[in-house]
This record gives structure tokens, C-alpha cells and sequence, in this order.
């Protein structure tokens, strides 16, 4: 029998050991959640890494309205047009395309080639006449002449007085953008298309133009796409104009590499800011900053009014550019929806079902894109009646969503980062119920800005900041271009032989992609 002492020791030590192991159990918990956490992480980045880039949804997400159709039923104006001009063939159940190969384009040049057959052949088998050519079966193939490269000589013809040798005159030398340039406007415009347009580095194109007897450094051909940069700084001046008096703005931004630049590291990181306007004639610009801080960005958005709709992510400097300007600012869905599913696909697929919080998320949002496509080609006070009577709805269940589970998960979890991330900016992300034309997201501009981000996987780096702001120009001329349905070959060429004649602003404006000329070229 334990004496009150003993039984007392005996209690103390119980409840010692009892306190020790809720501490190892919470130590356990602990442990065992950054665990998950980091296997978590570690599951987002191997699929960052080899997993598919693709952000569409599987199959059982593509009905992601259920019982809402009757609210959105289709009309006459959003029904498919039948543009397949494609044969077919009924069968039984279904119809099956004929398949055959695509036309040729008819505007294509053509150069007939005649198959005859030998004189010998040309005779009736049965009563021996001469027989007479009565049509032809007809096949096209693509033909491709490879590039040519001519020189063009110019002989500037020179003119005396017969009588005395006080009268001498030479012709004037024409006007060009790189006065006593080696490569024509035309080559030029080649040059720079095949690098901003293809991304083609330019010692690959030294290397293709030596195959046809151009044999051209291409440090000379760096050299001549800087100046050409530089020359076209009034036309950027004026896009820019453009631009900044459009009512609805794009913004974005991505790193590129310069590799001289004074006091930095040639592993420095700086960056190429995007920027388009979504109204008004289409302008594309691109601007090089050796770095991403607000001081940057204030001289990208000088002189932009007030009342403008700028639309870009959650990065926080264009809070302040908002701010100061008086800008009405939108957040972008999609970048509030990559966080959820970077967050649903660290789950193991096994694991993974519709009752997961992420993909729960992600189906909500997916009913506001679901509408908006609907909506594509409407009036914008019919698409503003829709968001009020629809997409408000569905705005308000991820809202209730949010606020249920924001504190309930790990605020240090790829799903507790995108639960923070969605309410941080969740008063720019439902201002668009507001409008009618105002747009969901930024996909716009990560659009325009995909050429340089696509072109850089070939070139890499520029050499210097002067290479950086001659193809910050260039990408602008380029883009600008393509947006205003315009071959950029043909534009520069035209743009590159009047530049140099331009003396007034009327003149420069006529140069703009939608308002020069390209007759005759």
C-alpha cells in the first residue's frame, strides 16, 4: 500500500508524462504538417516542371452551369454560324467530314506547267485520227523560290557645263533612314521581322543570308537594327499618345537580361513593361526599365487621365499608379485562379475529388468565363443586365465561400496563398459586375506580350541597354502591326523609306500603322 507521499510522486509523474506527451503529439501535428506542406511544394513544382502548361479544365468541367441554361438561353445572334464549306459524307448515326487537302490561296501567283504526251501517243488506239487536246485534270503544289540577295548600285549621275568649269552638280542622294546604310529599307525590314517577328537571332541570320553570297557580320546587322530603334522613337512617342488616351489600359511586365549595363551585373535581371489599350485604334507597346519599382512604372503612365480603367494582376505598384491617377483599377480573375489550381494539382489525383475546396473554386470561376463566352458578341448594356442578374450571383457564392474557409486553412499552404491572394484583391476582382465592357482579366496583355516572351527563348539577352530600347521599339512597331491586321514586313518597309521625309506631326501621324499607306509598294 503507496504512502500519500508516494501516491502523490506517483500523480506528479502522471501528469509529467500526460503534459510530455501532448507536447510530443503537438510537436507530432507540427512536424507532420510542414511535411505536407512540403510535399506539397514539392509536388506544385514537379508539375511546373514537366507537367502539361495547358490551363484548360478536364471534361466534366466544361457544363458548368447545371440547372442556370434556362437563364441564358441562347439567341439567334449567339448561334453558331456554319462556316465548314467542307463536303460530307451521311452515315449512319453521325456525319462524317470527306476529307481532302485544304485550297491554295487563289491570290498565290500561279505558273502553269504544261505534261503533254509524245506526238507518238497522240492517236486513237481504235481508228488511228490524231487525237485533239480537249481540257486537263489540274493538281496545285507550293512552290517556294528561296531569298535572293542583289545589290543595287546607285549611280548618282553628275552634270558640268560644256562651256566652263564653273557649273558641276551631282543627283542628291535619296533620303534614307540609316544614311549611307549597307542593307536597303527592304532588307532591313526582313532583318527585323525575321528577329522580333520569328525569333530569329541575328547571327542566325548572318549565317542564312551567307548561304545566298551575303556575307554580312552580324554585328552589322546589330548595329543597324539599333539605329533603326532609335529612328523610330516619334512614331513610339505618338502610339504612346495614342495609348494614354485610350479609356480602357492593359499593363504587364517580364524580365529580360542586358548584359552591359552600367553599374549592374550582367545576371541582372531587368524588365520589359507591356502595355495596350482596349480602345480605339489597337496600340501595343513595350518599354524597357532596368528594374520593376514604382519609379518605373509613374514614367510608363505620365500624362494618362484621369477616370481611365487600367486593367493588370495583383502586383502591388499598380495599386499606387491607381491611386495617383485616379484610375478605376480591376484585378484580373485569371491570376486569381492559377493560385487554386496549383493548389488543387499538388493533391494526389487519387485524392483529388469534386468536393475539394479548390475545385470548388475553380468551377464558381469557371461559371463567370462560362457567361462571358455566352455574352462574346453582345450589345454591352445586354452583357452588363447578365453580370447583374447572373454573375453577381455567382460572385456572391465565392465570396461566402472565401470568408468560410479564409482562416480555416493554412495561411502558409499553396490553398491558404490562393485564398489570401483572392481576398486581397477581391474589391478589384467583382468591379467589373459594374460594366458592361469592362473585361474579366488581363489575358489581353499577357497575349501581346507572349512574342518577346517566345523571341527571347532564341536571343536570350540584349548586349546593351541601347539594344533593349531599340527592341522595346521594335517589338512595338511589330505587335502594333499584327494588331491592326497589317503584315509588319510590309509596314516597316513602307514606314522605313518615308520616315525620313517626315518634317510635322501630320506627317508622323500618317505613318501610324492604321493610317500609312501601302499602295504601290
Amino acid at each position: 500500500m503507496p504512502t500519500a507521499e508516494e501516491f502523490a510522486a506517483l500523480q506528479q509523474a502522471l501528469t509529467e508524462a500526460t503534459r510530455r506527451s501532448e507536447s510530443l503529439a503537438g510537436e507530432l501535428r507540427v512536424v507532420t504538417t510542414e511535411r505536407d506542406l512540403a510535399l506539397q511544394r514539392l509536388r506544385a513544382l514537379q508539375g511546373q516542371l514537366f507537367a502539361a502548361k495547358s490551363e484548360a479544365r478536364s471534361t466534366d468541367q466544361k457544363d458548368l452551369f447545371l440547372n442556370e441554361a434556362e437563364a441564358l438561353a441562347p439567341s439567334a445572334q449567339t448561334q453558331p454560324a456554319e462556316t465548314d464549306d467542307e463536303e460530307s459524307t451521311p452515315v449512319a448515326g453521325h456525319q462524317r467530314k470527306k476529307r481532302g487537302r485544304k485550297p491554295l490561296d487563289p491570290a498565290l501567283p500561279r505558273d502553269i506547267v504544261r505534261h503533254e504526251l509524245p506526238e507518238s501517243e497522240r492517236v486513237c488506239a481504235h481508228d488511228g485520227h490524231a487525237l485533239v487536246e480537249i481540257g486537263a485534270e489540274v493538281s496545285e503544289q507550293i512552290h517556294i523560290i528561296p531569298e535572293q540577295v542583289r545589290v543595287l548600285q546607285h549611280h548618282r549621275i553628275k552634270y558640268a557645263c560644256p562651256c566652263c568649269d564653273l557649273s558641276l552638280k551631282v543627283a542628291p542622294v535619296p533620303a534614307r533612314i540609316i544614311p549611307r546604310g549597307l542593307l536597303t529599307e527592304e532588307a532591313q525590314a526582313w532583318v527585323i521581322t525575321g528577329k522580333y517577328q520569328f525569333g530569329m537571332p541575328l547571327y542566325r541570320t548572318a549565317v542564312l543570308l551567307r548561304r545566298f553570297g551575303g556575307d554580312i557580320a552580324s554585328n552589322t546587322l546589330a548595329a543597324g537594327v539599333v539605329r533603326i530603334g532609335q529612328a523610330v522613337q516619334p512614331i513610339i512617342n505618338l502610339l504612346r499618345d495614342h495609348l494614354l488616351d485610350s479609356d480602357l489600359i492593359y499593363g504587364d511586365e517580364t524580365t529580360v537580361q542586358v548584359l552591359k549595363e552600367p553599374g549592374r551585373k550582367a545576371q541582372t535581371k531587368s524588365f520589359m513593361w507591356a502595355q495596350m489599350n482596349g480602345t480605339g485604334p489597337p496600340v501595343r507597346l513595350f518599354t524597357y526599365a532596368p528594374g520593376r519599382g514604382t519609379v518605373h512604372a509613374q514614367k510608363l503612365y505620365a500624362g494618362i487621365r484621369r477616370g481611365v480603367t487600367l486593367v493588370t494582376d495583383g502586383y502591388q505598384v499598380y495599386d499606387a499608379i491607381a491611386q495617383d491617377h485616379g484610375l478605376t483599377h480591376l484585378g484580373c480573375w485569371v491570376h486569381a485562379r492559377r493560385p487554386l489550381i496549383k493548389a488543387e494539382e499538388s493533391i494526389r489525383k487519387e485524392a483529388r475529388s469534386p468536393d475539394l475546396l479548390a475545385t470548388r473554386f475553380i468551377k464558381l470561376i469557371g461559371k463567370l468565363y462560362r457567361a462571358e463566352a455566352l455574352a462574346k458578341d453582345w450589345t454591352s448594356e445586354r452583357r452588363h443586365r447578365l453580370r447583374q442578374r447572373y454573375s453577381a450571383a455567382v460572385v456572391k457564392q465565392i465570396e461566402q465561400l472565401l470568408l468560410k474557409h479564409l482562416h480555416a486553412v493554412a495561411p502558409s499552404s499553396l490553398l491558404g496563398e490562393a485564398l489570401h491572394y483572392l481576398h486581397g484583391q477581391w474589391p478589384k476582382l467583382i468591379r467589373f459586375l459594374d460594366s458592361g465592357t469592362w473585361p474579366l482579366d488581363s489575358n489581353p496583355v499577357e497575349n501581346a506580350i507572349r512574342p518577346f516572351v517566345v523571341g527571347r527563348r532564341s536571343w536570350l539577352f540584349a548586349d546593351t541597354v541601347g539594344g533593349a530600347n531599340a527592341s522595346a521599339n521594335l517589338y512595338s512597331l511589330i505587335e502594333t502591326a499584327r494588331a491592326n491586321n497589317i503584315e509588319p514586313y510590309h509596314y516597316l518597309v513602307a514606314l522605313f523609306k518615308r520616315l525620313p521625309l517626315a518634317t510635322t506631326v501630320d506627317d508622323y501621324e500618317a505613318l501610324l500603322p492604321w493610317n500609312i499607306a501601302l499602295d504601290g509598294l
